[in-house]
């Protein structure tokens, strides 16, 4: 017989534990299924332990620049990746078991262990067991997409899940893929001492942002030794010796590269073609991702799908954004929704990109007026003392209503100072909320009212 309950959650990423916790705070019987690891990717594989490489990156980044800022270190700087493992190893873990105390402590949830699939619209198979509930919220994620290059299946290579096992720096890191997790990896690798290569089919690295952006994104790594191969597609791999060849040939030239590491970062896949979705009539995509509406309900009442699994953001922030909506149209008889959401993520690069809102080309194509203003880090106090003055701000207004309409700040801070004028975005004030306020001198932040004071017509 199946054990009831008043709610199932299934995945114990961002959304899941926290929307867990909330259902058993307001007095209902909570059952959470957990197949592997507490946390899901950002603890796991993904922020959490990908931020701690990279601010040991950037230790070793900065400690070779001692000089530059007068202290001298004597002796070699040297990185001994085993102590980064052992330090990132130590945050994930610490992370892992205070969401996995944290559902096993809370006295209205009762946690199952093991792979959990449906048997239909309101009952689930973990093991040997089968529970029940009216509500069931997936929060089961996604995984490292493995793309159809010829002889990828028979040569080692590694994902940004694998990649945190490393314990050496590679001789040669070759990277397919220069979108987040492929630059992010590059970067951080190439700090430590690796010689990097990083291949991509599309002519520019991250192609989704705007032209400007991807360049200068491409002269910050490419200024620390970060090789491109780009527009390389008909892409094939294949083990070279102790290593791996990646080859391209396309357009009637060939070039081969050799490394000792490839890592394989073109996109993730949900984690739903082992959840017998079918069985309860859920519908998916032809990416498998399910299909939800602007509540985060699923085809079938009384099932909800949260986080990456959706399709319909691929962030912890969005996974988190997720469970609010869905916590608050059920317990607080809310009307939030999906479509509330302005888009916003960062790329952790050093220095970081913020990105919020629409990017140029975006605003260009929605054929309305606009005004935009940049500024050079260059011309950022907070930037020339650090001595980092790579990057730019780059805002961009709506001409009519005076609104924010999307920011690029990638620079020193960048990931921080973008959230002033989120907020201001969330709040449909116009700019003018922003040149008025009074900052805090010396940050990146004083300088948006600059920046936005010296708006010009978008050409």
């Amino acid at each position: 017989m199946a054990e009831r309950f008043d709610a199932i959650v299934v995945g114990t990423g961002q959304a899941g534990p926290a929307l867990a916790a909330r259902l058993g705070s307001a007095g209902l019987k909570v059952a959470v299924a957990e197949r592997g690891r507490f946390g899901g990717t950002c603890v796991n594989t993904g922020c959490i332990p990908t931020k701690a490489l990279v601010a040991s990156a950037y230790v070793a980044r900065l400690a070779r620049r001692a000089a530059e800022y007068g202290v001298i270190i004597d002796g070699t700087i040297s990185v001994d990746m085993r102590r980064v493992k052992a330090r990132t190893d130590e945050i994930s873990g610490r992370s892992r078991d205070g969401v996995e105390q944290w559902m096993r402590g809370h006295p209205n949830v009762k946690v199952f262990t093991g792979h959990a699939r449906l048997e239909g619209a309101q009952r689930v198979r973990i093991g040997a067991g089968l529970i029940e509930a009216e509500r069931i919220f997936l929060d089961v994620g996604g995984r490292a997409l493995a793309p159809p290059i010829p002889g990828l299946a028979g040569t080692p290579y590694l994902t940004n899940a694998t990649v945190l096992d490393l314990d050496e720096v590679p001789e040669h890191l070759i990277v397919v893929g220069a979108s987040y997790i492929g630059l992010e990896f590059g970067h951080m690798y190439r700090r430590f001492g690796a010689r990097v290569t990083i291949v991509e089919k599309a002519e520019r690295p991250i192609a989704r942002e705007d032209p400007d952006v991807s360049q200068a994104v491409r002269e910050i790594l490419e200024a620390e030794g970060v090789a491109f191969e780009l527009s390389a597609d008909c892409l094939a791999v294949a083990a070279a010796g102790r290593g791996v060849r990646v080859t391209s040939r396309c357009g009637g030239g060939t070039a081969d590269l050799e490394g000792s590491h490839l890592l394989v970062a073109v996109g993730r896949r949900p984690n739903t073609d082992d959840l017998g979705l079918e069985a309860a009539g859920v519908e998916t995509d032809s990416h498998g991702y399910i299909k939800v509406d602007d509540q985060l309900g699923t085809s079938i009442p009384g099932i909800w799908a949260l986080g990456e699994c959706n399709g319909r953001g691929a962030f912890t922030h969005t996974a988190y954004n997720d469970y609010e909506i869905v916590a608050a149209n059920l317990l607080d008889g809310g009307r939030r929704s999906v479509r509330d959401r302005i888009p916003a993520y960062g790329l952790f690069i050093d220095p970081p990109l913020g990105r919020v809102g629409m990017t140029e080309a975006e605003v260009r194509r929605s054929g309305r007026k606009a005004l935009v203003g940049t500024r050079p880090m260059t011309r950022v106090g907070r930037a020339v003392e650090k001595g980092e003055t790579r990057g730019f701000i780059k805002i961009l207004v709506d001409a009519e209503s005076g609104q924010i309409l999307g920011a690029s700040i990638l620079g020193v801070g960048g990931d921080e100072a973008v959230h002033s004028l989120l907020d201001v975005m969330y709040a449909r004030a116009p700019y003018t909320t922003v040149t008025q306020a009074v900052h805090i001198h010396p940050t990146v932040s004083e300088l948006l009212p600059t920046v936005l004071g010296e708006l010009k017509p978008l050409p």
